[in-house]
Order: structure tokens, then C-alpha cells, then sequence
């Protein structure tokens, strides 16, 4: 990177952006590496970096943010280690950190087997070492104190400490409590050079015999060890030393257990930063409500693109694209109009992309990978040097020119600008056609009328200009590309309050063809906005249009089934009438037939027949047409019925079993207790659930149970309630997580009286769902929380 691309770097302000990229980031290495990123070069490798960055979004959407919380660097450590050092309770602590970072950010990244992403690869470099990790955890608790567990001599030793410590207290209480009470200064034991003493009035010093170990400042105070004491302290003293003897030795073997797996843990330590800066890309991108750019190799596409800098809320969002249909973009218009903020944008999103960073615009954006980004903005006069600012600038643009080739994007700011403005303008233009002719895409702001008329006559360069609402003397930060900008000197002049008659002694100044020119613009402005006005107009009418066609569709949506509603209502009247019908004319068919058994002539049998045919006839006739049968077409015949298929016969709907099949094709069926016979035609297979449908409904098994996992936490927070109350969050806490086949939970009750620890200990104890459960340890928050392993 050579040094005018880091300036440049700095001018476009991504140093800003950087630190804004550290806050996100979790460890001080993480930090550090955040502050000195610097753009890629190689599309492979920013490609990597911006799907690294969205991979990481999709999982914290999902799963949260992973805790990389606690861990310190700790190669110096495992280096000393590993030549045979000893190391401190901290620097052990601070491994057993890393390998629990580990453990938790790689079983983070196995909590979706079935997505893959780019960046799994990192969670399975991973290497925790639970045994090393629980034994450092276990052995060191407190602030750099090793439990009794550490070892069974270090367990004997304390035991016995405590035993003649006991022993100590109790012959210097007898002597509190006794007569020689008054030769005290204070009825107290304390303790002078390890050693427990009595402080003794300095007049009485002799009436109690012993070891003269300190002396109060003022020297009324003598701290005298009792002669009856003394061989105790001696047997104390000697069981210290053991225990130090001990515990150097406990050190010294969990710094060679670290040792043996320094490459591990060290590796350990670099996939997690390197997992901590992703990360922490992935949290920017989400507070700046970014996305992942396109990778172009031509052109620079930016759609509603915001300065990342700026408020979100109020930052107005522009569209613009460099390298497409031109190659270089001459933005004009007036002062504080957002000129130079567009062209930071343009520079700073490229930067961000290029270091894997999601720009903040809206999707379809795309960025160009460039070998250099070269800006020169903003006053660069220096009285150290004894340069001008037109000076300074073109000392600038001269180094920018000698790296300027095809993978290069050129932003300059007020091109020209500090001379004169007829020689300004012919050496701005100058300037842009030899970065042209070099390959590079260009970017300029400037003020000078000529570079407008020579974006709008030479092909591949393009006019913008950053719209200025005179009437409010307000610019509006909206980017127009394809209109030159006015500077609207007289406007804003006269709006301010300057006379009419010197704003026309300045008009007069100007020569006609600038007249006519700004007249031109003028002209062109007007149009632009009277052309916006009418699509504003077109664009509402046509929503109304929209509205009141949805509206209608949805009158004649209501219509057609107020209709179909009434149609219905009318066929269940008129079945109901044609049902009291054919009632009646059973009723009458059980008459005619008592009256046929009483018939004594055939010609009388006959016309009875004859009248029940005709009545069942017209009974039919009205049926069919009020549509009262109408039945759906059987489904179509897979293949014939054989023996032992289940069926579904036509007529009935009733389902039946095959027990044989006839010569003649004829079924016999079990139908329940009935046996009945059927042919092929009346009856369909029932088929059976096919594999595609088996495996959607173990999709669908496995998505329901994610969802119950997703809505689990692995930890609960009690503090504050009371006993009755933490039981039954508890309960409902615990049922969750065995749904979600959690293995191990953390239950938070604080320290306080104890009630709620022993609530809490008490229904785990009943629970049959709980395996074990234990107090927490130092660094997991000690007696204020429990661990539980369920099963």
C-alpha cells in the first residue's frame, strides 16, 4: 500500500468507520485488529470477507451472538510453560478461559448442522479440552486461591492447619477470658509475622511470659506470643510452608498439562479473535442496517447509498453509478450542498467493502475492486511548507497521477480550484482526460462552468449536480445525475438581502454567453422539476387508480358470493321441498300397496304401477334439475384390486379388505362384520403415505422441534423474587430446556440470605428431569449461581 493510498484512506475518514467497527468487537486484540484493517485488493479475498461478514449475520439472527467474553492473550504464558516455568493462578485462569471460549463458540457453531456456511470451517478448527479446562476451573477458585480438592496433600495439609489454628485460638481464648484479661491493651488475637499473639499492655509486658514479636508505635502496646502457644505456631508455621511447598507443585503440574497442548490452545486463541472480528463486521452491518454488495469487475453501482457516518435517520439516500455508461462523474452545484459528502460516500463505501465490511444502500448496489482509491479533498494549504492551497492541491494531484492506472478510482474535490478560473477550469479538464486516457474512473466537484459544458459535449463523462432549493436557501443532499448544478450566487445573494442594483451590476459583469448558458440551466432545472411534479401527479394517480380497481375486484368478490350465498340458500329450500315431497309420496306408496293386496282385477295392479312410476318419475326429474345429485368423479384406477389391499368402495365410501379375487374379476370383500362382493370398477386402492410424504413429515418434525430449541434459553434469572415464586419460574424454565434438549443450564439466585438458593436446590433435588446440579465456580459466578446437567 503505498503512502498516498494511506492518506487517502484517512482523508476519506475509514479510520472513523474502523472505530466504530472496534466498539462492536469483544477482546482487546480483537480491538486492535479492528483499528488496523485496511482494504483488500484481491475480489477472491474481499468476496471471502463479505460473505464471511453476511455468513455471520444469518447466525446471529438466528442463534445470537456468540461469547467470546474473558479470554486475554496467552501464548507468552504457555511459551514460558513449555521451557519449564511455573505459572500464576491468573495466567492458568486465563487459559482455562480460552479452552471455555472455545467449547461454548464451537458447540455455537454445531447448533445448525443442516445450513453450511463459509465460515464453519473456523468452528471445526476448534479445539476444546474440557478435561484441562475442569481441572484448572476445579483446582483454582476465588482470587488466585487453590481449592483443597486441588490435591489430596494440599486437602491433609489445610485440614491440619485448621485443626492447630483451632488449638492457637483456643489457648489465647483462655487467656482472654481469664484474670490476665487486665494486662491486655485489647481482649483481641491478632497476628505479627505469621504468628498469633496478644497485644499486652507495655507496663505488664512481664506478667505474661512469651515472644515479644512487634511493638506498637507509641510503644504502649507489646505483641507478645504466650510461651503455651508457641509450639503450635511452630507446628503452623511448618504446615504453611507445606502448603506452599504444595501448591507450587499443584502449579507447576497444570502448567505442564497447558504446555502439552500449547499448540492447540494457541491455535484456539487465534481462530477466536479472528472469529471475534467477524463478528463484530456482522453486528456493524446490522446497527448500520447494511447489506452485502455485489462484486463488480467494471463499474461501481450504489442504490440508495448513505454516508455511514452520518445519522441513518435523517441521512438522505442517493442513487449513483460511476463506470457503467461514463467513466467519469463532474458534480456540480452550490457550497454546503452535499458535493463533497457524495464523493466521500462514493470513496468510503468502496473502501468498506473492500474490507469486508456491508455498505449502508439498499440491494442491487455493486462495488468495484480497486488496486488504489486516490482522494484529494478538503484545504490542503501548509505554512510549514510555504504552500498555497492551489500549490499543496497540485502536489497532490501530481502523485495521484503517477500511480493513476486502470484499477484506480479518483476522487477530487474542487478540481482546479485556487486560481485562476480560466486556466483552473483547461488544467481541471486536463487533469480529468489523462486519468481517462490511464484507465482510471473519476469522480469531480467544481464550480466552473467550462468542466459543465465539458461533461455535457464529451462522451463517457457525466453531469451531476446536488439539488439547492433557493426559495428556503436550503440544500436538499439529493444526487441528480445527467443535470449540471447551478452555483445560484444571485439567487441566494438577493434572498440574503443585497440590493437589486449591485446584483445587476453583476449580472452585467457577465459575459452574454454565460448568460445564456446559466439561462440554459436555468431552463433545464425548471423542466426537471416540472417533470418530477408531473410523475409525482402520474405516480398518484395511478395509486388511486390501483385503490379503486382493489376496491371494486373487491365489490365483486362480495357480489359473487352474496350471490353464490343466495343460489345456496334457494337449492337447500327447494331440497327441503322436494324431501316433504317424497315423504308424502311414500306415504302414498304404502297406501297403494295395501290397496294392491286388496286389488282383485290386474287392469286395477296395473294402473297402480303405472301411477307409481309416473310419480317417481316427475319426484327425479325436479331433483335433477335443482342439481341435488351431483356427485364428483370418481378418482381414476391406479391399478386392479388383488388380495389383501384395502379399498374404498364407490357407492358408500366404506373401507374394506380383499379376500379374494374371482375367475370373472369379481371381488370378495370384508367390510367389518360384512362380506360382500364387488367389481373392479366400484372400488379404488387406498394408497398409502409415499416416501415424499414420510420425509415432509420429518421435515416438518425436526423444523418444530428447532423452533421449540430456538425459543429455550440456557439461562434464568431469579434474583428478586420470592421462594414460591422462582419455584415455579424455575419449573417452566426447566421444562423448556428438556424440550429442547438442552444438556446443561445455568440457574442465576444470587447470594443475599440463601432462601432462594435453597428453594431452588430443593425442587432440583424432586426433579426427575435433573441429573446433577452444583454451585458455580470461580469466573461462573461461585454460590450465586447453579450449574445444572439435565438429562
Amino acid at each position: 500500500m503505498t503512502e498516498l493510498f494511506e492518506k487517502s484512506i484517512h482523508t476519506l475518514e475509514l479510520p472513523k468507520v474502523l472505530e466504530l467497527l472496534a466498539a462492536q468487537a469483544v477482546t482487546e486484540e480483537g480491538k486492535r485488529r479492528a483499528r488496523e484493517l485496511r482494504p483488500e485488493t484481491d475480489p477472491d479475498e474481499v468476496a471471502k470477507r463479505l460473505k464471511e461478514t453476511s455468513a455471520a449475520v444469518d447466525m446471529m439472527v438466528l442463534r445470537g451472538s456468540p461469547s467470546f467474553s474473558g479470554i486475554r492473550p496467552v501464548a507468552g504464558s504457555l511459551q514460558r510453560a513449555d521451557m519449564g516455568g511455573s505459572l500464576n493462578t491468573r495466567e492458568l485462569m486465563d487459559i482455562a478461559r480460552v479452552l471455555g471460549a472455545a467449547r461454548s463458540v464451537k458447540d455455537y457453531g454445531d447448533g445448525d448442522s443442516d445450513k453450511k456456511t463459509v465460515i464453519d470451517y473456523l468452528f471445526r478448527s476448534l479445539h476444546p479440552n474440557r478435561f484441562l479446562e475442569d481441572k484448572i476451573t476445579t483446582s483454582i477458585v476465588g482470587d488466585g486461591e487453590l481449592a483443597d480438592s486441588a490435591s489430596p496433600e494440599l486437602a491433609s495439609i489445610r485440614r491440619h492447619m485448621r485443626a492447630t489454628e483451632s488449638k492457637v485460638r483456643d489457648i489465647l481464648q483462655k487467656i482472654i477470658s481469664s484474670s490476665q484479661v487486665k494486662y491486655l491493651q485489647e481482649s483481641i488475637i491478632t497476628m505479627r509475622s505469621g504468628r498469633y499473639v496478644v497485644p499486652v499492655k507495655s507496663e505488664h509486658k512481664n506478667e505474661i511470659p512469651g515472644l515479644v514479636h512487634d511493638l506498637s508505635g507509641s510503644g504502649s502496646t507489646f505483641f507478645i506470643e504466650p510461651m503455651g502457644v508457641v509450639k503450635a505456631n511452630n507446628e503452623l508455621r511448618e504446615l504453611q510452608a507445606r502448603e506452599e511447598k504444595e501448591i507450587d507443585r499443584i502449579l507447576a503440574e497444570l502448567s505442564a498439562e497447558a504446555a502439552a497442548f500449547k499448540e492447540d490452545i494457541n491455535q484456539n486463541y487465534d481462530l477466536l479473535i479472528f472469529l471475534d472480528g467477524i463478528f463484530a463486521r456482522a453486528r456493524l452491518s446490522m446497527n448500520m442496517h447494511a447489506m452485502e454488495p455485489k462484486l463488480s469487475g467494471k463499474s461501481t453501482v450504489l442504490r440508495r447509498a448513505r454516508h455511514p457516518l452520518l445519522d441513518q435517520k435523517t441521512a438522505v439516500a442517493n442513487d449513483l453509478s460511476l463506470g457503467e455508461t461514463f467513466d467519469t462523474l463532474v458534480i456540480t452545484g452550490p457550497n454546503t450542498g452535499g458535493k463533497t459528502v457524495t464523493l466521500k460516500t462514493i470513496g468510503l463505501l468502496t473502501l468498506m467493502a473492500q474490507c469486508g465490511l456491508h455498505i449502508p444502500a439498499a440491494d442491487g448496489s455493486a462495488i468495484r475492486v480497486f488496486e488504489r482509491v486516490l482522494a484529494d479533498i478538503g484545504d490542503e494549504q501548509s505554512i510549514a511548507q510555504n504552500l498555497s492551497t492551489f500549490s499543496s492541491h497540485m502536489s497532490n494531484i501530481v502523485g495521484m497521477l503517477e500511480e493513476t492506472d486502470q484499477d484506480t478510482l479518483i476522487l477530487f474535490d474542487e478540481l482546479g480550484g485556487g486560481t485562476d478560473p480560466v486556466e483552473g477550469a483547461a488544467l481541471a479538464a486536463a487533469i480529468i482526460e489523462y486519468a481517462r486516457a490511464c484507465g482510471a474512473l473519476v469522480a469531480a466537484t467544481t464550480h466552473y462552468a467550462e468542466l459543465k459544458v465539458y461533461a455535457m459535449t464529451t462522451q463517457g463523462v457525466e453531469n451531476a449536480s446536488c439539488e439547492f432549493d433557493v426559495e428556503t436557501l436550503a440544500p436538499t443532499y439529493r444526487l441528480l445525475v445527467g443535470i449540471p448544478g447551478k452555483s445560484n450566487a444571485f439567487a441566494i445573494s438577493k434572498r440574503l438581502g443585497l440590493p437589486d442594483h449591485i446584483i445587476q451590476a453583476a449580472n452585467e459583469r457577465i459575459n452574454a454567453e454565460n448568460i445564456r448558458f446559466e439561462d440554459v440551466l436555468t431552463k433545464l432545472d425548471q423542466q426537471r422539476q416540472e417533470m418530477e411534479r408531473e410523475q409525482q401527479e402520474a405516480a398518484k394517480l395511478r395509486q388511486e387508480m390501483e385503490q379503486a380497481a382493489a376496491k371494486a375486484q373487491e365489490y365483486r368478490d362480495s357480489l359473487q358470493k352474496e350471490k353464490e350465498k343466495n343460489t345456496a340458500a334457494a337449492k337447500a329450500e327447494a331440497r327441503a321441498i322436494i324431501e316433504d315431497a317424497r315423504r308424502t309420496a311414500d306415504q302414498i306408496f304404502y297406501e297403494l300397496n295395501d290397496m294392491k293386496k286388496k286389488a282383485k282385477k290386474e287392469g286395477d295392479f296395473q294402473s297402480v304401477n303405472d301411477q307409481r312410476a309416473d310419480l317417481r318419475r316427475r319426484l327425479n326429474e325436479a331433483e335433477s334439475k335443482l342439481g341435488a345429485k351431483e356427485e364428483a368423479a370418481p378418482p381414476p384406477m391406479v391399478r386392479p384390486a388383488q388380495k389383501g389391499d384395502t379399498v374404498t368402495i364407490l357407492k358408500t365410501g366404506t373401507q374394506a379388505t380383499v379376500l379374494s379375487v374371482n375367475k370373472d374379476g369379481v371381488l370378495q370383500l370384508q367390510a367389518g362384520i360384512l362380506r360382500i362382493t364387488a367389481k373392479q370398477e366400484e372400488v379404488r386402492i387406498v394408497q398409502g403415505e409415499t416416501q415424499a410424504q414420510k420425509e415432509a413429515k420429518k421435515y416438518i418434525q425436526r423444523s418444530e422441534h428447532k423452533l421449540r430449541s430456538l425459543g429455550a434459553k440456557a439461562e434464568v434469572d431469579l434474583r428478586g423474587m420470592m421462594t414460591d415464586e422462582a419455584e415455579m419460574v424455575l419449573s417452566q424454565f426447566i421444562d423448556r430446556a428438556i424440550m429442547a434438549n438442552l444438556t446443561q443450564v445455568t440457574v442465576i439466585h444470587g447470594k443475599g440470605t440463601g432462601a432462594v438458593r435453597k428453594a431452588v436446590h430443593a425442587y432440583l433435588k424432586r426433579c426427575k428431569g435433573v441429573a446433577s446440579f452444583r454451585l458455580g465456580r470461580y469466573g461462573e459466578g461461585e454460590s450465586g449461581v447453579t450449574i445444572v446437567d439435565l438429562k
